[in-house]
């Protein structure tokens, strides 16, 4: 054990390395179109059983410029966005008020790999909200209901009650749209593939929109 800083740790962090294999990714590898490129490396990571695909980490930065991630699921993405869901009245949901500004990444460490998305965020339309809601099993559905998402409550308890109270409510499986509840999608600017490299010299490959046109350009590790 040693102390750093006044602190002691238990385990040297400084030891903690992996060396990446030379998979390695070229310009020629690529698609011209970003959206068809991450396609296909979700398709490998789905493939290969990367742990939750979907799950990406949403950076937001709000009103008073405090910035958080948190971990959210993605239900769909082409050529207009990436799309996620969640309660309006959320902290995110401030925060994107305030700040529409937001970053994306995938982080799919089995295959040395990682997507770094920057782009705008907008609501998606009540229709498409509305129908990924019902295709929601029963108990996620009313979930929505149930959680005032970010807000403090008074124990697990009260949590339950509510749960008991909803349940009652919706009793003939009939669960309506919540008002408080619907997608969000991102639209992109920047796209960011990075494929982990020997001796730390990763590949990265940035794309940046030009109106309707994407340029790519090879970043230094």
């Amino acid at each position: 054990m040693s102390v750093h800083g006044g602190y002691a740790c238990v385990v040297n962090l400084a030891d903690f390395r992996k060396e990446y294999s030379d998979r390695g990714l070229r310009r020629s590898d690529l698609n011209a179109d970003p959206i068809q490129q991450f396609g296909d490396w979700f398709k490998t990571a789905t493939e290969v059983g990367v742990h939750e695909p979907n799950a990406m980490t949403l950076a937001t930065v709000g009103a008073t410029g405090t910035s958080l991630q948190r971990t959210v699921l993605l239900k769909g993405f082409d050529e207009n966005g990436f799309v996620f869901f969640s309660n309006y009245e959320s902290r995110k949901a401030a925060d994107m008020r305030a700040n529409p500004k937001v970053c994306l990444l995938f982080p799919w460490l089995t295959l040395e790999r990682q997507v770094i998305i920057q782009g705008r965020v907008e609501k998606t339309t009540i229709e498409e909200s509305t129908a990924y809601f019902h295709s929601r099993p029963l108990d996620s559905q009313i979930g929505a209901w149930v959680s005032n998402q970010s807000e403090v409550i008074a124990s697990r308890e009260a949590l339950n009650a509510k749960l008991s109270e909803i349940r009652q409510r919706f009793a003939d499986g009939n669960i309506p749209l919540p008002p408080f509840w619907g997608g969000y999608r991102v639209v992109p600017t920047t796209i960011e593939f990075w494929q982990g490299g020997p001796a730390r010299l990763h590949d990265r490959f940035l794309y940046s929109r030009k109106t309707d046109v994407w340029k790519i350009e090879r970043l230094s590790p």
